[in-house]
């Protein structure tokens, strides 16, 4: 007969068992990153009336830990079945935003459902994940046809979200697939190629001069790497004199503030009572933090509430004022912690699906926090991208932990080396 404590081993053992292969430092430091997120929140709302969004964080932290483990336990091969269907319902969810969606901020980003704003770009990136892993998985990175699908699933979700218009998730999506398409050895020079456009549109509305630069390296690149030269020359000309007048286009429908985001990042102080206040005030509570910061609740910017929305997108100002350079380094260590997990599920991985899924999660996190720590401290434009775990949106909460249980699926089920005495 077993007694009382062999018998509660088993019990926990038995319970424990689907969660075996996880990776319990990367979870560690996704609780730690939210916990740590809730204090910051509550520390940005306390001379506030936003004084329940920290416990909320907490509660959806909560709930996405939950949901987390809950696709920990599930063979991650299941969503290589179901990829076009997950991708048709997100895309179903972006047009309906562009019907009957909530506008706040000048962007119609969310639907109201029972009073709870759901944004579905946000889901929407972990759609594009699962679809462009399970595109990828097992084919020939040397055909260029494979481009063309990966890049033709990419275009209906990122042209329905520039609709709303949401530019900061939009280039979450280009950076999720060149990533992707990167990690299945997809030719360098055809990312490179796939990627220029968009650098095209922007070089044709900063400085005409560097966008016929551009057309120019990016003709060449094509005669040299695209198998079929002429044709591929032709189109890749095409494609960055179109994204020129688009770019064109597209920047004529961005509001004043948006436009001031993109711009002013460099020399805030040319409107420091309009776009560049945020970006002033940001850089003053970073650099009053000083190395072990002002103390919780005790950062004169925070509390004083002289930086709008700070528990969202500027989160990151707050823990620099209040803990300082090491505070926020440690973060930094942190979410740099997190990234080698993530490329280390990746490399490990004994199939391509798994792989490219814990790829795709690495680049959507590891981008917003480049570009929201970045814009924070005046080094990126302020595009309106959450630091993940951190910021305040329940819906970036949400699919982050499910993107985080996506990845702890493929480490779970991956096979392992047993052996016998």
């Amino acid at each position: 007969m077993l007694n009382k404590t062999q018998n509660k081993f088993l019990h926990w053992k038995l319970l424990l068992r689907g969660w075996q292969q996880i990776d319990w430092i990367l979870m560690g430091l996704v609780i730690l990153l939210t916990f740590l997120g809730g204090v910051s929140i509550r520390s940005a709302a306390l001379t506030s009336s936003r004084d329940t969004d920290w416990w909320q964080h907490w509660l959806i932290g909560l709930i996405g830990l939950v949901i987390a483990f809950g696709i920990a336990r599930w063979q991650y091969k299941t969503f290589l079945h179901w990829h076009w269907v997950i991708y048709a319902l997100s895309n179903i969810t972006l047009v309906i935003v562009i019907l009957i969606g909530v506008e706040a901020n000048g962007a119609q980003r969310s639907i109201n459902i029972l009073n709870f704003n759901i944004i579905p770009s946000e889901f929407a990136k972990v759609a594009l994940i699962i679809t462009q892993a399970a595109i990828l998985q097992n084919r020939s990175s040397s055909k260029l046809t494979l481009l063309l699908q990966a890049l033709g699933v990419t275009v209906i979700p990122w042209a329905l979200v520039v609709l709303q218009p949401d530019l900061g998730t939009s280039l979450v999506f280009g950076v999720i697939t060149l990533s992707m398409l990167y990690w299945a050895n997809v030719n360098p020079g055809w990312l490179i190629l796939m990627g220029s456009p968009m650098i095209a549109a922007l070089l044709y509305n900063l400085y005409l001069p560097s966008w016929f630069i551009w057309v120019g390296l990016m003709s060449l690149l094509a005669w040299f790497t695209i198998p079929w030269r002429v044709v591929g020359t032709f189109f890749a000309v095409l494609a960055n004199v179109t994204a020129g007048g688009i770019g064109g286009f597209m920047w004529g429908l961005l509001k004043d503030y948006q436009k001031d985001r993109l711009t002013l990042f460099l020399q805030p102080e040319k409107d420091p009572l309009g776009g560049g206040y945020h970006l002033i005030q940001s850089r003053i509570a970073i650099g009053s933090g000083s190395m072990w910061g002002r103390g919780l609740h005790q950062g004169t910017q925070t509390q004083l509430n002289f930086i709008p929305e700070q528990h969202t997108d500027f989160i990151f100002s707050v823990i620099g004022e209040e803990l300082g350079f090491v505070g926020s380094a440690l973060v930094l260590i942190a979410f740099w912690w997190l990234c080698l997990r993530l490329i280390l599920i990746a490399q490990n991985s004994k199939e391509d699906f798994g792989s490219l899924l814990a790829i795709g999660v690495l680049s959507m996190i590891a981008f917003q926090v480049l570009i929201n720590v970045g814009m924070t401290i005046g080094l990126a434009p302020v595009t309106g991208l959450p630091l993940p775990f951190l910021s305040y949106g329940r819906s970036a909460l949400l699919a982050n932990f499910i993107a985080l249980g996506l990845v702890e699926a493929v480490n779970n089920h991956q096979p392992r080396w047993h052996f016998r005495d």
